[in-house]
């Protein structure tokens, strides 16, 4: 059976609080059996709650040697099975089919130990299905990807759809489960998660190299996240605060959200944090240590599409045009939506929080539709936050004052800002390089992301014009105005040459 959750509306949770761990419990064991590793908390928020296991158990000894020979460049730095296009041949010839391993390690129920598991016949399946198309690339066929495997081998098929169905995952790669935040781990777990302690477990291109691009990507997503506790404080405070009534603590929620998202959106830009600048660590972050640090380089446009291959999905790519048959499962071919980071769950998180509403079309059913490629109990988190901010009228409640009203748009302004950074990188990374129409998730490249950007613009006009002379929000206001105008000329532009 195919895991399925719902994206529909009809259920919403009416409870006045969610229950989410604000430390670790003492005893580890009890913490990967009783709790997902993606349970949403107020000191990782949206991280694992531990970092990821990187060994699996000795039974899978042959899934671990395929998967280090597997990148285009191994550890050691010699080309891996990718690089000679043969991994697909070597993983017929060598993989037994584990599926009762498999199902032994899901009776035991370590959710650490099927995590990791999960991961790793990710990479499995999505190497295997998509590396003709590497091939296509590397020997610089005509445009496009030509067809990837149509069928998935019974020995990857089998254990995959068992492991996702036990962590309520889809059975394909996925952003938090799979590709990026489930793919790390700390070179010297003293330090703790600092970027320069991170590595990557599995890599498709040269990503276990911490200073390849395919690293730099993986990498500053979870550099990003690891910001994410004080979102998931920030949100529950501003909650309680607007349920109870109590303006000063809603305002302090919404302050602690829109500090967390600056650091977010500093570390994505390449600029220190609001917490380093407030510890007084700047002297770290001369203006080349800021350039250093952002997504622009740690990961060059250039090199973005020697790995993106790999993290495309099934669904709405041409690689696949109908679907994908999971060997041993059912005969009826399958199709799901790519790795993206779409799929992270901050800036859903404050969509929900701040009630905005995207535009009734295609695009945003693409955008629901995302929903159920998030763990449970972010999912679970994020619709309970949709619901009881409109229960208690969040957005009503930020426009009974003006102090609250200026903070819910300074809000409203770091999801511009992250959104529009993403259209850039988009831009920059994928739009001015490829003619492919399609993102890796299966979404329209050109339009996606500005269908929510056009929708932030209206709701933060819709503050404007309510409280026109807002203190401190003048600037951003004026950047706002311009923004819209570029964004309109660019879609124009964009669409007119790949339509011609």
């Amino acid at each position: 059976m195919i895991p399925k959750h719902s994206v529909a509306d009809t259920h919403p949770p009416t409870t006045t609080t969610f229950p989410i761990l604000t430390s670790i419990p003492p005893q580890p064991g009890h913490l990967s059996r009783h709790h997902s590793p993606f349970t949403v908390s107020t000191f990782n928020g949206f991280l694992p709650l531990t970092p990821p296991l990187v060994d699996l158990p000795p039974a899978f000894d042959q899934l671990t040697s395929l998967l280090e020979r597997m990148p285009i460049r191994t550890l050691s730095g010699g080309p891996g099975l990718l690089a000679k296009f043969s991994f697909g041949a070597t993983l017929l010839a060598e993989l037994p089919n584990l599926s009762a391993e498999v199902a032994c390690e899901i009776r035991r129920g370590d959710k650490r130990v099927l995590s990791a598991l999960f991961r790793d016949y990710c990479f499995l399946a999505s190497a295997y299905l998509l590396e003709p198309c590497h091939e296509r690339k590397c020997k610089g066929k005509e445009e496009g990807y030509g067809l990837g495997r149509q069928r998935l081998p019974n020995q990857v098929a089998g254990p995959l759809m068992g492991l996702a169905e036990a962590l309520g995952h889809k059975p394909f790669m996925e952003y938090a489960s799979s590709y990026a935040l489930y793919n790390w781990r700390l070179e010297d777990p003293s330090k703790g998660i600092e970027y320069s302690n991170l590595r990557l477990i599995r890599a498709f291109e040269q990503g276990l190299d911490p200073s390849s691009s395919e690293a730099g990507f993986v990498l500053t997503h979870v550099d990003m996240v690891k910001h994410s506790g004080r979102l998931v404080r920030g949100a529950v405070e501003a909650l309680d605060g607007c349920g109870k009534g109590d303006r000063e603590g809603f305002d302090e929620g919404l302050r602690t959200l829109v500090e967390g998202m600056k650091d977010v959106n500093a570390v994505m830009e390449g600029k220190s944090s609001v917490f380093e600048r407030k510890a007084g660590i700047n002297e770290a972050y001369s203006s080349k240590a800021n350039l250093d640090q952002g997504m622009w380089k740690r990961s060059k446009p250039k090199d973005y599409h020697s790995f993106r291959t790999f993290i495309f999905g099934i669904t709405k790519q041409s690689m696949f045009p109908n679907g994908v048959v999971y060997e041993g499962v059912s005969e009826e071919a399958m199709d799901f939506r790519g790795e993206s980071g779409s799929n992270d769950s901050m800036i859903p998180l404050f969509d929900n929080l701040l009630e905005i509403v995207m535009p009734d079309t295609p695009l945003t059913e693409i955008l629901k539709d995302f929903r159920s490629y998030r763990p449970d109990n972010h999912r679970e988190f994020l619709e309970w936050v949709k619901y009881r901010a409109g229960d208690v009228g969040v957005k009503g409640f930020a426009m009974g004052g003006e102090q609250s009203a200026a903070l819910y748009l300074h809000a409203l302004n770091q999801v511009r800002d992250f959104r529009w950074r993403h259209w850039c990188f988009t831009r920059e990374y994928i739009i001015k390089k490829t003619s492919y129409p399609t993102a890796t998730g299966g979404s329209p490249i050109v339009l996606w992301l500005p269908n929510q950007l056009f929708s932030i613009y209206h709701h933060m006009f819709e503050v404007e014009n309510i409280y026109p002379n807002l203190r401190s929000c003048k600037d951003v206001m004026e950047v706002v105005h311009d923004q819209r105008k570029s964004l309109e000329k660019e879609v124009h532009k964009y669409c007119a040459e790949r339509c011609a």
